[in-house]
């Protein structure tokens, strides 16, 4: 049995497994972007997000996060940018066709505030990144809110450009209900 979660968007989340082993199933998440376009901040969001989770505040050493995004999913709201965006120009869809990103470590800074080490993975060019993330508990809900910077150019989404930013913003928004399971 796969131990993956479907959630309804794309680039990465994080969830709840303590000792009990549980599970989370986000019922609202967002993965969202921002790059400036000839100045101008254009924004768009990428879905269809898969998610293996094991996240414990009390056990750091053994929290992992896989998670997959479906870069056909990407909307700014514009259909002749986002098919542009889709293209070999940029994302190249039918050669690459997910973004993946695979944990490596997590750090607790404070109260609710952890930073989590990640590879990852577009256009089969991996690169570490560090994302700052909340995460917090409520009753039987967990949230997940981080933002993180990567150059488009490192992993080869568009050329050297006169108007577009090199620098892209993403921004993560999951919530939950933890879920008890028999085995993670």
């Amino acid at each position: 049995m796969t131990k993956k979660i479907l959630v309804l968007i794309a680039i990465i989340s994080a969830a709840y497994s303590g000792a009990s082993n549980a599970q989370s199933y986000f019922s609202r998440s967002a993965i969202t972007f921002e790059i400036k376009n000839m100045g101008i901040n254009t924004s768009g969001s990428i879905g269809g997000l898969l998610t293996k989770v094991r996240f414990s505040p009390a056990n750091l050493n053994a929290s992992t996060l896989e998670a997959s995004a479906e870069v056909n999913t990407i909307n700014t709201g514009n259909d002749s940018r986002d098919e542009h965006l889709r293209s070999e120009d940029f994302f190249d869809v039918v050669h690459y066709p997910k973004i993946l990103m695979k944990s490596v470590a997590f750090k607790h800074k404070s109260g609710n505030n952890y930073t989590g080490t990640f590879i990852l993975t577009i256009k089969d060019k991996s690169k570490q990144i560090e994302l700052p993330f909340t995460f917090s508990e409520k009753e039987n809900t967990v949230e997940f809110k981080g933002t993180f910077k990567i150059n488009r150019l490192d992993f080869g989404v568009g050329g050297n450009s006169m108007v577009l930013s090199d620098e892209v913003t993403i921004n993560i928004d999951c919530e939950g209900k933890k879920q008890e399971t028999a085995q993670l």
